[in-house]
Formats: C-alpha cells, sequence, structure tokens
C-alpha cells in the first residue's frame, strides 16, 4: 500500500489504526515477553522452588523478568511455554524494594509502567481495576486490585525496606516479590507472611553488598526450598555482543563482576582473583593419548560433585572437561549420571571417604566402587603423602595464572563455584566449592591419569588390591 495513493479520509483512518495497534502494544507488553534461558529457568523454578534468588547484572533483565513472573501470577494468565507454579485462583501479593522511591522507580515501573502511564508495564491496562496511591512517597502505589482470569480479583501492596521490620508484619500473602537485596530481617519478615498460604517468593538483585546474609543463604545450598540462578551479561541477549566490552569497561573495577555476572563483591576475600575469561576455552576433542582422571566430592545434603580433567603432559596443561553436580544422590545414582565419562576413567576421592556408612557398615569409596566407578585405592594426596587444602588451592591458581589450568567453557556450575569462592576472616569458606574441591583432588593424583581406553566389560572387574586403584 503506497500512501501517496490514500485519500485524505483512508489517511486518518489509517493513522488511527497505527494509533491504536501502537496503544494496545504499549498496554499488552506482557504478550510479547519472550525470557532467555536464564529468566525461563527462574519462571520454571517456582514449580519445585518456594524461595528463588535470580542474581544477576545491572540490566540484564532481572527486574521485568521478576515482574513479569508476578503479573502471571495476579492475572492467572500463563503463556503457552510457563513450567512454574500457577494459581488458578486471586492471589495476595507483596511487592517491594529499599526505599520509597526506588520501590516506585523500579518494580513499579515494571509492572504498572511510568508515572501517568499506568497500565504500559507487564499487568495488562484492561486488567487493572483500582489504583491507589501512598501517602508520603509522591506517586508511590500502595496498593492495586487486578482482575484474575478466574473471575476473582487479585490484589498487590507495594512497599519498602526502609519502613522498618514491623511494617513487613501482616496478612499472609501468596507471592512476594523483593527488587534489590533485602536487609536478613526483611526478608526473613517477608518470608513467614508465605507460611500459611505455602506461598513463593521472588528476590531480583545484582549483588553489590557482598556475601551478606541472604546471599550467604542462598548460596549455601543448605536449604532444599531455595534455588539460586545466575544470570551473567552473556545470557541478556538483548545487548549486543560489540556492546558488552565497552559496557563492563564502564563499571569502576572493584564493582565489574557484579554489576556484569552477578558476582557478589569479594573484594580481597577471593580466592581465585582471576578472569574467567583466562581461564576459558572452547570445548574440543580430547586427544586420545592425553591422560586423563576424575575427583570426586562426596555429599548428600550438599551436593555430590565430580570434575573430569585432561592432562597435556607435553605442554604440562591441565583441561577441565567435565563437571556433575547434584544433592542426594546415591552412589548409583552419581555412577549412572556420569557413565558417559567411561568405565576405564580412574577416580580420585578424598580423607571423607574412608568413612564408613552407619547404614552398611562400608566405607564411602568402597560404595562408589561396587556401584561402578573405578575409585584409586588410596585418598587423595600429593606425592609427597600430604593433602593440604591451601596447597591445592595455590596449585590451582598458579596454574590459572599461567596459562596451565584451562576450563571448558560449557561449564556453568564450575564457573558458578569459581565465581564465589572465597575467604572470611582469613579463612576459607567451604559452601558451593563442590566441583572446586573435585577437580582438586583430581589435580592432586594427576600422576595416575591414564589415557582413554576401550569401555571394559562389567566381568572385567576385579575387587580392591592395594595396588593403586580399585579395579
Amino acid at each position: 500500500m503506497n500512501p501517496d495513493n490514500l485519500t485524505p479520509g483512508e489517511k486518518i483512518e489509517l493513522l488511527g489504526l497505527l494509533e491504536r495497534r501502537e496503544t494496545y502494544a504499549r498496554q499488552n507488553k506482557l504478550e510479547n515477553y519472550q525470557p532467555y534461558e536464564k529468566q525461563q529457568q527462574f519462571h520454571a523454578a517456582s514449580a519445585t522452588h518456594s524461595e528463588r534468588l535470580l542474581r544477576a547484572g545491572n540490566q540484564n533483565g532481572k527486574t521485568y523478568a521478576g515482574a513479569a513472573d508476578m503479573a502471571y501470577h495476579l492475572t492467572g494468565i500463563y503463556p503457552d511455554w510457563w513450567r512454574g507454579r500457577r494459581f488458578d485462583h486471586p492471589i495476595m501479593a507483596w511487592a517491594g524494594s529499599d526505599t520509597g522511591e526506588t520501590t516506585r522507580d523500579n518494580p513499579q515501573r515494571a509492572l504498572f509502567g511510568l508515572v501517568g502511564e499506568i497500565g504500559t508495564g507487564a499487568i495488562p491496562a484492561r486488567l487493572i481495576d483500582d489504583v491507589k496511591n501512598a501517602r508520603g512517597i509522591v506517586n508511590l502505589i500502595d496498593y492495586a486490585k487486578i482482575t484474575h482470569v478466574s473471575g476473582g480479583v487479585s490484589t498487590i501492596r507495594l512497599k519498602y525496606y526502609e519502613q522498618g521490620r514491623q511494617k513487613w508484619q501482616g496478612p499472609p500473602v501468596d507471592v512476594l516479590w523483593l527488587d534489590e537485596e533485602p536487609p536478613a530481617d526483611i526478608y526473613s519478615e517477608g518470608k513467614a507472611r508465605t507460611i500459611a498460604t505455602r506461598g513463593i517468593i521472588s528476590v531480583t538483585f545484582t549483588p553489590l553488598l557482598g556475601m551478606t546474609e541472604v546471599v550467604r543463604e542462598f548460596l549455601s545450598g543448605k536449604n532444599q526450598n531455595q534455588i539460586d540462578i545466575n544470570m551473567t551479561i552473556e545470557d541478556a541477549l538483548h545487548i549486543p555482543a560489540e556492546e558488552r566490552a565497552r559496557i563492563i569497561a564502564s563499571f569502576p573495577a572493584h564493582e565489574r563482576d557484579a554489576r556484569s555476572k552477578g558476582i557478589p563483591i569479594l573484594g580481597s576475600g577471593r580466592i581465585f582473583p582471576v578472569s574467567e575469561d583466562e581461564i576459558k576455552c572452547e570445548p574440543f576433542q580430547i586427544p586420545d593419548y592425553w591422560a586423563q582422571i576424575s575427583g570426586i566430592d562426596f555429599g548428600w545434603d550438599h551436593p555430590s560433585a565430580g570434575a573430569r580433567i585432561a592432562w597435556d603432559r607435553d605442554n604440562d596443561i591441565i583441561y577441565v572437561t567435565g563437571a556433575h553436580r547434584a544433592r542426594e544422590q546415591t552412589p548409583l545414582m552419581f555412577s549412572t549420571a556420569v557413565k558417559s565419562w567411561g568405565a576405564w576413567m580412574r577416580w580420585a576421592w578424598p580423607h571423607d571417604g574412608l568413612q564408613h556408612d552407619k547404614g552398611s557398615g562400608e566405607q564411602l569409596a568402597v560404595q562408589y566402587r561396587e556401584a561402578g566407578l573405578n575409585m584409586l585405592w588410596e585418598r587423595a594426596t600429593f606425592e609427597d603423602g600430604t593433602n593440604g587444602v591451601e596447597a591445592g588451592i595455590m596449585e590451582m591458581l598458579e596454574r590459572m595464572q599461567t596459562g596451565r589450568l584451562k576450563v571448558f567453557s560449557n561449564l556453568a556450575d564450575w564457573f558458578d563455584e569459581f565465581r564465589l569462592y572465597h575467604r572470611k576472616d582469613g579463612k576459607i569458606v567451604k559452601e558451593c566449592d563442590d566441583l572446586l574441591s573435585a577437580t582438586r583432588y583430581a589435580i592432586m593424583m594427576r600422576r595416575h591419569a591414564a589415557p582413554r581406553q576401550k569401555q571394559p566389560e562389567q566381568s572385567n572387574f576385579r575387587p580392591a588390591t592395594p595396588g593403586g586403584w580399585m579395579s
């Protein structure tokens, strides 16, 4: 259609159609929301975890993900791709941030749109029934009524941390969204509001405050109701690749990892002060003659972890080529999960593998051997018989700094641990270090690494003997 060929009346009609289409798009933004992979994980996790943290860098899409998540629950209108929890009834919800102003400018804006443009955020304009402003903060919404697909009406209240803990006491809520990191007492009080309803909490922030109590709680992995999802600037596909380096360089050096990758500011406490780009490499086919070995870190409440390494002896470069981490896995479940690494693969293990299981009375290392892993006969030590943690860490750090320790770029869980490994008061924080520990055991025992072999038949496995390995 050539506009120049239209009559004046047809031009007016066309302009009206274009304006209505633009208005519809602005008032129904949620229809066009296409979450990135990490945002998808965040949404889906609500089906299995009552507390979710989307830990991300600045402008990576965390706030809108939180707003979209809330909008789906408030309206009961879920997209076809939705795999998270669903509410088939109207809900009571709270959302908040650190101050009244930041609550208005961030979660409120993402939910309702800019001041004076209510209905241009994640919640569709046609479903906003009533809005009442709060006292004391200009243009801050106190509460809003939202039409739910069931025919009822959901309610959302906006709060802020500066109000203090008492203002976060009150009736039960189904959904709580905290945009920006809350103080521990506010988080605890907010969590208490969801107990009676078996509700869900979503937290979205950039960890500029460092390893706070709230961050540590999520990253410790001790609470099975919680899940931490880390979204970096590399996951934010709306930022052109050529822009990412410029954006990262624009941040102050001490905030760069936090603002671009969602890594808590660790300062001098970080154990591996090395850029991950310096140790990353693209996955490649390991030559058959390179020696390989795997390490295991036993766990149950905290994850069991396995790390596979390949050693280029000619250049003395170690590559971390595989990683597996999961909680509450029996020896058989773990063995099955890493079966593709090869039955010939030798496994290094720590001193707690000598402990006896209270139920069977068997040593942990023996249980894993019986489950099919080719466990080394002795626990992991250096060649001189020592097994100091600090010595192992120093070797890993020295290799990183000299280009002799590389990690396949697709091992996301490994890099999650690498970013957060730190000290507090000079002591190593033994949380979220399962894969790093498994890697350290494998490196310590690399003298027992062997080239790839053909898969042996199960009948070829022999009973444990003190000849160096258990099969």
